[in-house]
C-alpha cells in the first residue's frame, strides 16, 4: 500500500497556525473525521493523548508523527498539515514542529498500512523531502512531492526486491542493527533509516532489522551476523538477543538511533561495545555486564515484586471484600467465612494470596538464571512459606517475605552455578540438561538448603512481626512518617521501592497499617502538585499548569511518578515540600489506625480500606501541607513566563 493511498487531498492542511499542541491535535483529528477515517473524534483524540503520555511523537527536525491504533478508526489513513511558524509539540530536540503526519490505524484491523507508514518514516529523514513538502503551494503539489519521493526511493515492488537482494560490499555489512519501539509504527522505521543513511555517508555498510507492529522486516541473516563488527540494539522494548552470542552488542534507546546514528556506528566500528554472552533460553534482552551489583540486585528484586503484585492485589481485595460482607457476630474466630458469600470471596482471595511468596522467589530466580531458575525459585519460595525443616516435614513457622527473598536470590545464583558446572559435561547430554539435570538438582538442593535455613529466617520474620506489633502509638506514627516520606524522596526510585517492598512484606505478615501509610505517602506528591498548579498558577509555566491537571488523576490512582517532571525541573523546592506532606499523611494514617490489604489501587481500593474516613483526612491534610509548602518555597514567575 502506497502512502498516497492513505493520505487523501481533503486530509491535508497547508499553512496552519495552531497556538499550542492541543490545538494541533484537534486540527489533525478534524481532518481525519472530514475524510471519514474515524467514527468518534473524542475517542480517537484520547488515544492520541494516551500515546503522547508515553513519550512525545515529535522526534525533532520539525517532524511530528502522532499516531494511535484505535477502536474509533474506521479505515487506516493519514492526516497531514504544515505549520510554517512552527508550534511547540514537546519535541525531542526542543525545537518547534512544522510538519505533521497523524496516523490512524484500526485497533483490530489488518496491518496492511504498516508498509506505507514505514516508507513515510523513512522519507521524512530526507531533508530535501521535508523542504519540498513545506514549499508546496496546494494539496495536489503536496501529494506529488510524496509520490515522486516514494517512487524514487522505493520504485516498483520488483525494483524494491532487487534492491534488497543486491550484493553489498565484499566483506558484508560491517554494522547491523535492530530497531523497535513499543508501538512499532514510526520511530522503529525512522531509527532504521537514520542508521542506514548515516552508514552510507560514512562508507560503512549498515543493515537494520525493524521489529514493528507488522512483525520483523529486513531480518538479519546468520551469515550477516557472523561477518559483522557488531550489532546496535536501538529499542525501547525487549529484543531477543540469543542469535548474537559472542558478538559485540551495543544497547540503547530507539531515540538514539534517530538522533545519534553516527556515534552508535562509530562505537561499533571502534570496538567500543561489550561482547554479549547468551545463556539459557531467554527470549528477551539480558542486563548489561557493566551494571553495578546494586543495580543488578535491584532489577532482580523488582522483577519478582512486579510479578507478585497482581496476586497480592487480587487476593488482598477479595479477602477485604469477604470481611466487608461477613457477620463477625456469628463466629468471631471464623470471621471472613461465616456466610457463603463471604466464604466464596475469602477462599479465592486466600488462594491467590498463597502464591505471593512462591511467585516472588520464582521470578527473582528467573531474572538471575533465566528459565532454569524458575522452578528452583518457586520451590524455594513455597518451602519458605510453609516453613518446613528437617525435623518438621509437615509445616512449621513460615520464613515469610524475608525467607522468600533469600530463596529467590539463592535459587538464581545456585542455578547459574549448576549451569556452569554442566558446561563440562559431554555434548551428548546437552539435550537433557534443561529437562532433567537442572530441575532435579535445583529442586533437590533448594529443598535441602531451605530446610536448613528456614528456622533462622522464621526467627527473623517472627522478630520483625513481633517488633511491629509491639510498637506503641508514637513509634508507629514515626514509622508511618518515615515510610510516607520515603515514597517522595525519589518517586519510583530505590527509596520509594524500599518503602513499598517493606509495606508489601508487612501484608504477608498480616500487618496492614504499614501498607496504608506507604500508599498514601505515594499519593500525596502528584495531588499536591496538581493543587498547587491550580491555586497558585503564577508559580508555573503554561505547560506546567496543563500537565498539573493530569496529576490529579495520577495521584488518586497512586502513580507517584506523575510528579517526577516537576521534581526534576525544580528539585530544591518540590522534593522537600512533597516529602514533608507525604510524611505527615503517613503519620496520620498510622495514628488513625487505617489499614490496607492491597498494595496498589489508589481511590479504587478505598472501599476496602480500614477507617476510610481517617484515610481521606490523612490524604487531604498531607496534600494541602505539601501544596502550601511548595507555594511558599516556589517564587512567582516573571510576567514573560
Amino acid at each position: 500500500m502506497r502512502i498516497t493511498e492513505l493520505l487523501k487531498k481533503d486530509a491535508i492542511l497547508l499553512g496552519a497556525a495552531p497556538k499550542d499542541k492541543n490545538e494541533a491535535i484537534d486540527i489533525l483529528v478534524g481532518l481525519h473525521a472530514k475524510v471519514g477515517n474515524i467514527t468518534d473524534k473524542a475517542q480517537y483524540k484520547a488515544g492520541i493523548l494516551e500515546r503522547e503520555e508515553e513519550g512525545t511523537t515529535a522526534i525533532g527536525e520539525g517532524i511530528a508523527i502522532p499516531h494511535s491504533k484505535n477502536a474509533a478508526v474506521k479505515k487506516a489513513g493519514i492526516a497531514s498539515m504544515t505549520v510554517p511558524a512552527g508550534v511547540d509539540y514537546d519535541s525531542m530536540d526542543g525545537e518547534p514542529s512544522n510538519l505533521f503526519f497523524m496516523i490512524a490505524a484500526p485497533k483490530d484491523g489488518a496491518d496492511v498500512h504498516l508498509d506505507a507508514l514505514a516508507r513515510l518514516s523513512t522519507l521524512l529523514m530526507d531533508t530535501k523531502f521535508r523542504t519540498n513538502l513545506l514549499a508546496a503551494k496546494n494539496a495536489d503539489e503536496y501529494l506529488k512531492v510524496i509520490d515522486k519521493a516514494e517512487k524514487e526511493k522505493f520504485g516498483e515492488e520488483e525494483q524494491e526486491e532487487k534492491k534488497e537482494n543486491a550484493p553489498v560490499a565484499a566483506g558484508g555489512y560491517r554494522v547491523l542493527a535492530i530497531t523497535a519501539c513499543p508501538t512499532g509504527i514510526a520511530h522503529t522505521y525512522m531509527a532504521a533509516e537514520a542508521l542506514e543513511t548515516k552508514g552510507k555517508e560514512l562508507g560503512i555498510p549498515v543493515k537494520a532489522e525493524t521489529q514493528g507492529s507488522g512483525g520483523a522486516k529486513n531480518i538479519l541473516t546468520r551469515e550477516e551476523i557472523e561477518a559483522a563488527d557488531g550489532i546496535i540494539i536501538a529499542a525501547d522494548k525487549n529484543v531477543d538477543l540469543a542469535r548474537f552470542d559472542g558478538k559485540k552488542v551495543l544497547k540503547t534507546k530507539v531515540a538514539d538511533g534517530i538522533h545519534k546514528p553516527e556515534e552508535l556506528i562509530q562505537r561499533i566500528v571502534n570496538g567500543d561495545a561489550p561482547v554479549y554472552h547468551h545463556s539459557g533460553n531467554s527470549t528477551v534482552s539480558e542486563e548489561q555486564d557493566d551494571e553495578s551489583v546494586g543495580r543488578k540486585i535491584y532489577k532482580h528484586l523488582m522483577n519478582g515484586v512486579s510479578h507478585m503484585l497482581p496476586f497480592v492485589i487480587g487476593g488482598g481485595i477479595l479477602i477485604a471484600i469477604a470481611f466487608l460482607l461477613d457477620d463477625p457476630n456469628i463466629d468471631p474466630s471464623n470471621f471472613g467465612k461465616n456466610t457463603p458469600v463471604a466464604a466464596f470471596f475469602k477462599t479465592i482471595g486466600d488462594t491467590a494470596f498463597s502464591f505471593m511468596l512462591p511467585i516472588l522467589a520464582g521470578y527473582i530466580a528467573m531474572s538471575i538464571a533465566d528459565r532454569p531458575g524458575l522452578v528452583a525459585g518457586f520451590i524455594g519460595g513455597t518451602l519458605a512459606s510453609s516453613g518446613i525443616t528437617f525435623t518438621n516435614l509437615e509445616e512449621g513457622m513460615s520464613a515469610g517475605f524475608i525467607g522468600a527473598l533469600f530463596a529467590g536470590f539463592l535459587a538464581g545464583y545456585l542455578m547459574v552455578g549448576i549451569r556452569k558446572l554442566c558446561d563440562h559435561l559431554p555434548s551428548a547430554l546437552e539435550g537433557i540438561k534443561p529437562t532433567l539435570i537442572y530441575p532435579v538438582l535445583g529442586v533437590l538442593l533448594m529443598g535441602a538448603i531451605m530446610c536448613a535455613v528456614n528456622p533462622f529466617f522464621a526467627m527473623l520474620n517472627n522478630a520483625l512481626t513481633n517488633g511491629l506489633n509491639s510498637m506503641g502509638g508514637s513509634s508507629k506514627i514515626l514509622l508511618g512518617c518515615i515510610l510516607g516520606g520515603m515514597m517522595s524522596i525519589d518517586m519510583g526510585g530505590p527509596f520509594n521501592k524500599a518503602a513499598y517492598v517493606f509495606g508489601t512484606a508487612a501484608i504477608s505478615n498480616g500487618d496492614y497499617d504499614i501498607m496504608a501509610a506507604v500508599m498514601i505517602g505515594g499519593m500525596v506528591p502528584p495531588i499536591a502538585i496538581a493543587l498547587c498548579t491550580t491555586f497558585f498558577k503564577n508559580r508555573f509555566t503554561e505547560n506546567e499548569r496543563k500537565s498539573g491537571v493530569a496529576n490529579y488523576v495520577m495521584g488518586l490512582c497512586f502513580i507517584t511518578e506523575g510528579a517526577i517532571p516537576f521534581a526534576a525541573s525544580d528539585p530544591l523546592h518540590v522534593l522537600p515540600s512533597c516529602i514533608v506532606g507525604s510524611a505527615v499523611a503517613g503519620g496520620i494514617s498510622m495514628a488513625m489506625g487505617c489499614t490496607l490489604r492491597a498494595p496498589h489501587g489508589g481511590v479504587f481500593v478505598f472501599p476496602v480500606v480500614g477507617n476510610v474516613v481517617g484515610y481521606v483526612i490523612a490524604l487531604i491534610i498531607g496534600s494541602l501541607i505539601a501544596m502550601t509548602l511548595l507555594a511558599i518555597l516556589k517564587k512567582p514567575l516573571t510576567q514573560k513566563n
